[in-house]
């Protein structure tokens, strides 16, 4: 039987029975019209006070009615929005900031920027923006979506990022300067969240562009966090990258690792990719065996599964959504429903929570209105139906506009013992908090789409289907079409098989040992047999003494290729497309 990966909810679960009628606890029924409505209010209130108070700045200061910069001064709010605006259906403000975006955002500046924050923000932003764009009414340009504004943005953007990557290990350095590189005396410990977050945007505009030095590195990047799990199966929350040692070992599914468990999933059902589903199968069963607790989520020691810190961090409240991806639906509930309880004690979710004592941790009692246990609800209720999800979704609406609405938008809730607020509206907000929100309460939209309506494409590559659904959300919220990813394949399949000509080529003129480390990069990515160490090229020729010796390709013949090539000269090969 052909391997299938369960594919995203929102093409799987679309035919479920919806109960929108359904009471909540005060016995009132939770209308998702209504809520829609008070939703789309939000976003507009926040959105319109960032763009008379804020713009061009990254992020709105709702206390003070003004702006600041804080991931790079990309204007950061507004690629973040973008989508946002066409999941409410606002297709001529949609065209308006792309148009504003191409006109005013520059990469080429003398900025430190957060590669990880980058990339789920401004490059994930922008490839999302970039698919929806014919959806939402733009003028594509001929060849979309392999090429157009939106996608050059992003790939910019994205190659800003590559010399992070260039260390021993292949994980890359947190930060690097958008002018520069990465500056001297760069620290060299990157969380895990920072080194396992890139795989869905990098192979996405490999797959977009034809060049896959972006996936290849995603790859390399996954690898080498899988490479240094512990003997028991888990990894820590903050790691060397220039010597792969662990520097903080504390294991758990929450903040500084949360990401890297998320991208091995959507990975998987992005590249239909069954390894890096088995990589987080794996994670899943050490996480079961020493972090979970009556449904609850404890940070244990890496190597020994001895506990840690007895807390839950908001940031965790993605799980449930994540279990909900892998079918595994009732643990998903339970451990959802421990939130909620949370939820429901302080009208929001604490950074940090300590689980025996009930309460709050000192310095962690606030909520930056973030969207994660939002964003399971989302999920969920696609799953199940079941009316709890929508009595959080409108428990979420009526704390978030009683407690941080103020004149200039929604401000971060600094402590939810006392609801001081904080001079800070995240760009997240906008790009995941409402975004879900509005999705929980919007069973026609058209990310839910069941395959029932879609778009056929014609690209110099062929025609390709797009809008069919089953879209996978980044980190960001950012939805991807997972379709795209076959609409320019070719291109990419071409470079690489051209890779693999020269590479056949030159291995008839030098030795075995050359051979082996010419060829060794284009290997397939084989998960180790055990944790704890690095591949290294002497592994790799190990392996390929075991393997039957491939057929030696005779002199003056020619492997046959499935394009047509006219001439090679000196490496470069001309298509007669070309």
């Amino acid at each position: 039987m052909p391997f299938r990966l369960l594919v995203p909810l929102g093409l799987l679960c679309s035919l479920l029975p919806l109960h929108h009628g359904a009471p909540g606890p005060d016995g009132t029924a939770p209308d998702p019209a209504h809520y829609r409505e008070r939703v789309k209010a939000m976003f507009y209130h926040a959105y319109d006070s960032y763009l008379e108070n804020a713009f061009p700045y990254d992020e709105l200061r709702p206390l003070t009615c003004d702006g600041h910069d804080t991931w790079g001064s990309f204007s950061l709010t507004l690629i973040d929005a973008l989508d946002t605006l066409l999941i409410l259906g606002n297709v001529s403000e949609f065209q308006r900031v792309v148009e504003v975006l191409q006109d005013n955002v520059d990469f080429d500046i003398d900025v430190n920027a957060s590669v990880f924050e980058t990339n789920i923000r401004v490059v994930g932003g922008l490839l999302s923006a970039h698919l929806l764009s014919k959806k939402a009414g733009v003028e594509v340009e001929a060849g979309w979506p392999c090429s157009g504004p939106l996608l050059r943005m992003a790939e910019e953007a994205a190659r800003k990022l590559l010399p992070a990557f260039q260390t021993p290990t292949g994980m890359p350095y947190g930060t690097v300067n958008l002018l520069h590189g990465v500056n001297p005396g760069e620290t060299p410990v990157t969380c895990t969240a920072g080194i396992g977050t890139f795989i869905v945007e990098f192979a996405t505009l490999s797959s977009l562009t034809g060049d896959p030095v972006f996936e290849d590195v995603a790859r390399v990047a996954l690898m080498r966090l899988w490479e240094s799990r512990s003997d028991i199966g888990l990894v820590g929350n903050h790691i060397d990258v220039l010597t792969g040692k662990w520097v903080a070992q504390d294991a758990g599914i929450g903040a500084g690792v949360d990401s890297y468990f998320e991208y091995l999933v959507k990975g998987a059902i992005l590249l239909q990719d069954k390894k890096l589903m088995a990589m987080f199968l794996e994670y899943n069963k050490a996480i079961r065996n020493y972090t979970r607790f009556d449904d609850w989520y404890l940070w244990v020691q890496m190597y020994k599964g001895t506990v840690s810190m007895p807390v839950f961090q908001s940031l965790e409240a993605y799980w449930p959504g994540l279990q909900s991806l892998i079918g595994d639906i009732d643990n998903a509930m339970r451990t959802f429903l421990n939130y909620y309880t949370v939820w429901k004690q302080f009208g929001g979710l604490p950074e940090f929570y300590n689980i025996p004592q009930g309460y709050t941790v000192e310095k962690r009692e606030g909520y930056p209105l973030r969207p994660e246990l939002i964003e399971s609800a989302m999920y969920l209720y696609r799953a199940t139906g079941d009316p709890t999800l929508l009595e959080l979704g409108r428990d979420a609406v009526e704390s978030i506009e009683k407690i941080s609405k103020v004149e200039c938008g929604f401000a971060t809730i600094k402590d939810l013992r006392d609801h001081k607020l904080d001079n800070r509206m995240e760009s997240f907000f906008l790009a995941e908090t409402v975004k879900y929100l509005y999705l929980l309460f919007d069973p026609n939209n058209f990310i839910h789409n069941n395959g029932s309506t879609f778009d056929a494409v014609i690209t110099p590559y062929g025609e390709c289907i797009l809008g069919a659904g089953g879209y996978i959300f980044n980190t960001e919220a950012h939805p991807i079409d997972p379709a795209a990813l076959h609409c320019c394949r070719r291109l990419k399949e071409e470079q690489w098989e051209v890779e693999d000509l020269m590479k056949e080529f030159y291995s008839l003129k030098r030795n075995r040992s050359r051979f082996q480390k010419t060829t060794m990069s284009s290997r397939p990515w084989e998960p180790p047999a055990g944790p704890g160490t690095f591949s290294s090229p002497e592994n790799h020729d190990e392996e390929r003494e075991k393997k039957p010796a491939k057929q030696k390709i005779p002199l003056l013949s020619c492997p046959s290729q499935p394009f047509t090539s006219k001439l090679a000269l000196l490496g470069q090969v001309f298509l007669d497309s070309s």
